[in-house]
């Protein structure tokens, strides 16, 4: 049946309207990626990917359809004249060659166009491998087995494999299309007794299957180079069984494959199977016996009854090579002499336990958010950052740092034009000393409000705090700015009176594309299939399009051969707000180094949390922290700078892309004073120094000496690792304290401390220096776990009065650090409202404890819980509670006193809840409590009365530290009443 005429004339039509409009759809994918190199100065990038990638797709592509497609016609023009009669009568392939026959050409064109399609594809995504390749820069080190330069296994042995990979596609694609059209056309047939093929068609075949025979010897020899990568072994890297066994197998299967393909091509001049079913036979049999069963004897027979000496020095070289490939060689670890008694030692005097950071930025983030938001359009991170600012006496302080980032328009107002041209950033930079709080308990900000104010702000001279670029995965997609300078309509920050009770401001950057041209209006219409991008009159020369405005996602783009740390940190550098993001060069294939995924060794409570970002699982088996990058919150300038100039890796992509990273000595000083040792790298350092301090092969195999990290104590019996913590400490071999990156590690079996290592993060004096502090083996020093556990049952009925009630005791992060030659825990106790109160809750510092071995103290400031360990006057802890008989007096007495307490806080809360609220009742409430509490505290004994441990308040998920509650309400949209507290004094 025919179309009709006009619906037969419509459809080519149609057909060209359709591909118009893809054809439409993939040019605006493609020009808007290059408006937005083209705005971050980064076109050599996008230029030098988009020629690599079309040019391996065109090899690719053209490649497998001339060799799969050459041979195809190849078959089909040595068909037999006759076709079937000359092998007598027909077949069951002569009604598929019917069927097919009369449309061969466009089957043929229509599937070497797919094919072209896939391995064009597939060759285009391996354009790193080549431009390793092309580019690879020497490490000017050899391996120990092949005395080849490390570079050949990293660049040139990857794609040696991706070529033979291809290759090995094409020609077994090749004979399985080629044997189906001779099949088809007459070339061979299946008939009784065996198979009866044409001179020609039995030529074709052998040729092809010598050939990936042939290719099969050349994989045998390469295959070779792939043992220094095996994990046959008791580590990862060529084993004794690889060397004796595994090696000469693959040169003997080299050569015997060698042979097969001689053989193989002998049937193009000998006709019959026996050649070809002699060389199959071998090939196979020989790769069973030769290459499976003598290297498994060997194993079993010679290794594995002594496995010890036969690995030892397949395990040092991995040792050796995982420590250089993981940059750990240089590690120093330090035998320290840990004193556990504090009666023994004399303390003070050291100024990094003094200024300790108590402030956890994992829980005071909701502080900042309720006392710092000012609206509610505005936001945190779930996890606030760790930097260093002077304090008022000009010295170096840690800070918790945060940027108010915007979330959005209210709901009611959620519209096109607010989301794109009014609620376009961010305003104002937050920052406290994580050493202090206010006389409410609260951070002691110097840095803060809108505008900004405070100490830092004015010391740092911020002169912009807009942030256009951050990490809030609540902020539209993209936004555009700088349309009306004339007319402001971007929202700045909200003010008090006024018309409209808002300051506006326009965008003046130099980040973003300009859309007022009608053609990038239309293509980004297009991309994000938004009309109003099109048509609406807010729109115009001026404008600008913003996007791509997460730090990390932005340097991912421009530097697509890196990987990023999941933690990008804002910081006030030369003026203006700042994001620092740490690249690595990472990589699978350094020769004997031990492989393992990266997602697994980073993985701790801050990624279970998606505070941080997570990393991919992929295995690696070297990482360089090789790049430092920052982004301008204001116009998004992103630059890379070169931190590991060394780095062979680096070196082959800046061979690749010449220009895209700078130098580290064009780093500002400003901007190197807040550079610190990344925290991804420390977390695979810590998992690999774990094992691999020991450096002794005998001691690995033994693996008495591994360590573990200690699961966080806030998550009880989890597994979750404890994250490491950015703090100033005072290393036993120095005389002032440094800003460090910190862990600790306990025994595989036990829960002790095994160790303490901390990252030097000072640049210019102890950057990237890592030092283990290894515990006695004959002195007991409490692990995390036992110091948690020490502070919970001793202070459980001094603490339990606190979490009575509407209320929530919540601790926060455990630091370690050494302390009057021995290791001091040093954790702070929040309290939070209780979600379901009428209040946003959030935690308030109420108590720091202290361990020094295995006495504790606990105080309203560290100075008070240090005085209690170290002064003489606090009492030593057991594992197990003191078992006393309190007299009745002063049993009635404790009672008493809890009883008190609790009214106190019950009276607070009503005093709370009253509109307005009762500030003066509430702080007469808050004495009762306070001097019910010293009560508590003072008793000799435990009244029956006080919680017991089990049921003393459990830490809640998320750790952090907190401050007393203030007297005064917060300055938020929503006047929401804060808890005041009975910490007297700012300076914990």
């Amino acid at each position: 049946m025919r179309l009709p005429r006009r619906p037969r004339l419509l459809l080519p039509v149609v057909i060209a309207l359709v591909a118009i409009v893809a054809l439409f759809f993939l040019f605006s994918g493609i020009y808007t990626d290059y408006l937005w190199f083209d705005a971050t100065n980064y076109t050599s990038v996008f230029s030098g990917v988009l020629l690599t990638e079309i040019v391996l797709f065109l090899v690719g592509a053209v490649l497998m359809v001339g060799i799969v497609g050459g041979n195809m016609l190849l078959a089909f023009r040595t068909r037999p004249m006759f076709g079937p009669a000359v092998f007598g009568g027909g077949s069951g392939a002569d009604r598929y060659r019917m069927a097919l026959d009369p449309h061969r050409k466009l089957i043929f064109i229509v599937g070497m166009g797919l094919l072209a399609l896939f391995s064009g594809s597939s060759f285009a995504g391996q354009w790193k491998t080549w431009l390793q390749f092309v580019n690879g820069a020497t490490f000017g080190k050899k391996d120990e087995l092949f005395g080849m330069d490390i570079s050949f296994f990293m660049f040139d042995y990857p794609f040696i494999r991706m070529v033979l990979n291809f290759l090995f596609t094409a020609v077994i694609i090749s004979i399985v299309l080629a044997t189906i059209t001779h099949y088809l056309y007459g070339g061979f047939r299946l008939q009784s007794p065996g198979v009866h093929a044409s001179r020609a068609a039995r030529i074709h075949l052998s040729v092809l299957l010598g050939v990936f025979v042939l290719l099969k010897a050349v994989a045998y020899y390469i295959d070779r180079f792939g043992l220094v990568f095996s994990d046959r072994g008791y580590v990862h890297g060529a084993s004794y069984t690889d060397v004796n066994a595994v090696l000469p197998a693959k040169n003997i299967l080299a050569i015997i494959a060698l042979i097969c393909a001689v053989l193989f091509f002998a049937g193009v001049v000998r006709s019959g199977g026996m050649l070809p079913g002699v060389s199959f036979g071998l090939l196979v049999l020989s790769a069973i016996l030769i290459g499976g069963v003598y290297p498994a004897l060997v194993e079993q027979f010679q290794v594995k009854p002594n496995q010890q000496g036969k690995e030892a020095l397949y395990i040092d070289r991995n040792i050796q090579s995982t420590r250089s490939a993981y940059d750990v060689q240089n590690a120093e670890v330090i035998d320290y002499n840990a004193q556990a008694d504090p009666t023994k030692v004399s303390a003070g005097g050291d100024e990094s336990v003094t200024g300790v950071r108590l402030l956890d930025p994992a829980l005071v983030s909701s502080t900042f958010e309720q006392t710092q938001r000012i609206r509610g359009f505005y936001g945190f991170p779930d996890q606030l950052d760790v930097d260093r600012y002077p304090g008022k006496d000009g010295k170096l302080v840690d800070h918790v740092v945060g940027v108010r980032e915007l979330l959005g328009p209210p709901a009611p107002q959620n519209n096109w034009i607010n989301r794109a041209l009014v609620y376009t950033h961010g305003y104002g930079f937050v920052a406290a000393p994580g050493n202090q709080v206010d006389a409410g308990g609260l951070p002691a900000y110097d840095s803060k409000d809108m505008p900004v104010t405070g100490d830092l702000a004015a010391s740092t001279g911020l002169k912009e705090p807009r942030v256009y670029f951050g990490e809030n995965p609540g902020s539209t997609e993209y936004v555009i700015a700088g349309g009306n300078p004339s007319n402001p309509q971007e929202l700045d920050y909200p003010v008090s009176g006024g018309k409209t009770g808002q300051q506006n401001t326009t965008y003046t950057g130099k980040g973003g594309v300009p859309i007022g041209s009608a053609l990038n209006r239309l293509v980004y219409a297009a991309k994000y299939g938004e009309m109003n991008i099109l048509l609406s009159g807010d729109v115009n020369e001026n404008s600008k399009i913003l996007y791509v405005r997460n730090p990390r996602e932005r340097v991912e783009k421009v530097a697509p051969f890196l990987t990023l740390d999941g933690n990008a940190y804002p910081a006030i550098v030369d003026g203006r707000i700042t994001w620092i993001i740490d690249g690595y060069t990472t990589s699978n294939a350094y020769p004997y180094s031990q492989s393992e995924s990266l997602g697994d060794m980073t993985r701790d409570l801050a990624t279970d949390r998606r505070v941080v970002a997570q990393q991919p699982q992929d295995e690696i088996n070297y990482i360089r922290n090789s790049v430092k990058a920052t982004v301008d919150a204001y116009d998004g300038t992103v630059t890379l700078y070169a931190w590991d100039g060394n780095d062979p890796v680096l070196k082959t992509w800046s061979n690749a892309f010449p220009g895209t990273i700078k130098p580290a000595s064009q780093m500002s000083p400003d901007l190197q004073a807040h550079i610190r040792y990344p925290e991804d790298l420390f977390k695979v350092q810590r998992y690999m120094l774990s094992r691999y301090h020991v450096t002794n092969a005998a001691a690995f195999y033994s693996a008495q000496d591994f360590w573990n990290i200690p699961s966080d104590p806030s998550q009880g019996n989890q597994s979750v690792k404890q994250p490491p913590y950015y703090l100033t400490a005072t290393m036993p071999d120095e005389s002032e304290p440094s800003f460090s990156l910190t862990t600790t590690f306990v025994p595989r079996e036990g829960p002790n401390l095994a160790a303490f290592m901390a990252a030097g993060s000072t640049v210019g004096k102890d950057y990237g220096k890592l030092r283990i502090l290894r515990m006695p083996s004959n002195t007991t020093v409490p692990g995390p776990g036992q110091a948690q556990n020490n502070f919970q049952n001793k202070f459980s009925g001094e603490l339990g009065p606190l979490g009575l009630g509407q209320a929530n005791v919540r601790y926060g992060n455990l630091l370690t650090l050494p302390y009057a030659s021995g290791l001091i825990y040093i954790e702070p106790v929040y309290v939070q409202t209780k979600a379901g109160t009428g209040q946003e809750p959030y935690p308030i510092l109420r108590r720091v404890l202290v361990a020094f071995g295995n006495k504790v103290g606990s105080g309203d400031t560290l100075d008070q819980a240090l005085e209690q360990v170290f002064g003489g006057e606090q009492q030593q802890q057991n594992t197990q509670p003191q078992q006393t008989t309190p007299n009745q007096t002063n049993t009635s007495a404790m009672n008493t006193a809890i009883s008190n307490a609790q009214k106190a806080y019950e009276d607070a809360q009503k005093a709370l809840q009253a509109s307005p609220p009762n500030w003066d009742e509430y702080g007469k409430a808050q004495k009762r409590l306070e001097e019910a509490l010293k009560q508590i505290e003072s008793a000799n004994v435990k009244p029956a009365a006080t919680p017991s441990p089990s049921a003393a308040p459990s830490a809640s998920p998320s750790a952090s530290p907190s401050a007393t509650p203030s007297a005064s309400p917060p300055a938020t949209s929503t006047p929401t009443p804060t808890p005041s507290g009975t910490q007297a004094g700012g300076t914990t």
